[in-house]
């Protein structure tokens, strides 16, 4: 695998130091770059910006000391013990990686080495993941040096405690097991049409034994496994839908006021508690529209100004939620409210105005959910209306 780590790293009184040449390329120099104690120790320095760009096998690493000069880069292997060992060499800095899969134990390991660390959004850095000369070394670079200009330019994400990470496993878990179930009935439903018979429409719950009536018989032996594992996984989601249940009623109390709107479930409340937090850190509700990524781009330039579609940033779960949440207030079962009756009267315009409507009504839906959270008030769902009926009169 060619040379070792240890075999990589300078002596550990010297760091290299980048420096661009006259023609645009990176040369390396020594210098020295460590603090010596009096019994004759060194150490590295204080007060410096590290980045850190993460992989699964390796993670690259690179230090910048209070002049911005580049005084180490390294890399270690993505593992605990390895960064922990890595990190440990450094007294307090500020460290910069970006959101992934390691981010959140490695957020964890940097602050117990007491370094003081920075979670940067991946999606937003468009320096870094649109550069046209992108590599782990200089993507490290840019992090640390983004962090040392201006810790706003890198949009920092704050991780959930591990408790609600873990309430939050659950509905990802439920979600993953709605999608199998799903994968399992559409497959057997194109099995079945390929022999000219059809299953009619039903819920989830009663397929099997609708689908096994008209199952024909050539077929019946590959299928007839299929239909015991969609019923097995009915019984999980079943089970999931109750600790979810459980979670909302005694762990999350604080979501009951939201379940009182129409087409907010369980589901649908513990979601958006466990996504967004208790809403102390959005100052205004309407934020939490655009946190959730249906608020329209923009691209104005000029006189230019074009109508866009939506953003999409922001958490996909809690934005497909809150959709589903709209299908159903805009749907034929929904009861009368304010919020439907806006809805209603969106999707009165012209073309593709019933897709813009859903989307405007989870829009406020979130800002309605986030109020009600924070000031856990009671829903009155025809509010406007009667003020309104209140001013006529």
């Amino acid at each position: 695998m060619g040379k070792s780590q240890s075999d990589e790293q300078e002596p550990a009184s010297f760091s290299r130091v980048a420096i661009e040449t006259g023609a645009g390329e990176t040369s390396v120099k020594h210098q020295s770059k460590t603090k010596t104690t009096k019994s004759g120790n060194q150490l590295p320095m204080e007060g410096c910006m590290i980045g850190l760009d993460v992989s699964d096998e390796y993670t690259h690493a690179a230090v910048l000391d209070g002049n911005g000069e580049l005084v180490e880069e390294t890399r270690v292997r993505t593992r605990e013990v390895d960064v922990r060992r890595w990190l440990s060499r450094w007294r307090a800095s500020v460290v910069a990686l970006e959101t992934g899969t390691h981010a959140r134990w490695m957020e964890r390991v940097g602050r117990q080495c007491g370094h003081e660390m920075v979670v940067a959004d991946a999606r937003r850095l468009r320096l870094i993941y649109a550069g046209t000369n992108k590599t782990d070394k200089l993507d490290a670079i840019k992090l640390a040096r983004l962090a040392r200009a201006d810790r706003e330019l890198l949009y920092e994400v704050k991780h959930r405690e591990e408790e609600e990470h873990a309430d939050l496993a659950v509905i990802a878990a439920r979600e993953m097991l709605v999608e199998m179930r799903t994968a399992a009935i559409n497959l057997v439903r194109g099995m079945v049409k390929s022999a000219g018979k059809r299953v009619g429409s039903c819920s989830s719950h009663k397929f099997s034994e609708q689908a096994t009536e008209v199952i024909p018989d050539y077929l019946r032996n590959a299928l007839a496994p299929m239909l015991e594992h969609i019923d097995e996984l009915s019984e999980r989601i079943r089970e999931y839908d109750e600790r979810i249940e459980h979670l909302a009623q005694t762990k999350y109390p604080e979501t009951a006021v939201l379940r009182q709107i129409s087409g907010v479930g369980s589901l649908a409340a513990l979601t958006f508690r466990l996504t967004i937090g208790r809403g102390e850190r959005f100052e205004h509700s309407r934020d939490v529209g655009c946190y959730v990524g249906l608020r329209p781009k923009r691209d104005q330039s000029g006189e230019q100004d074009p109508g866009l579609g939506i953003s999409k940033a922001g958490n996909p779960r809690l934005r497909k939620t809150l959709v589903h949440c709209a299908h159903y207030i805009l749907g034929r079962f929904g009861p009368d409210t304010d919020l439907r009756r806006w809805g209603l009267k969106l999707a009165e315009g012209g073309r593709n105005a019933k897709k813009r409507a859903i989307v405007a009504v989870a829009r406020k839906l979130a800002v309605l959910m986030h109020r009600l959270l924070v000031s856990q008030r009671d829903y009155e769902p025809l509010r406007q209306a009667q003020r309104q009926a209140g001013v006529a009169a």
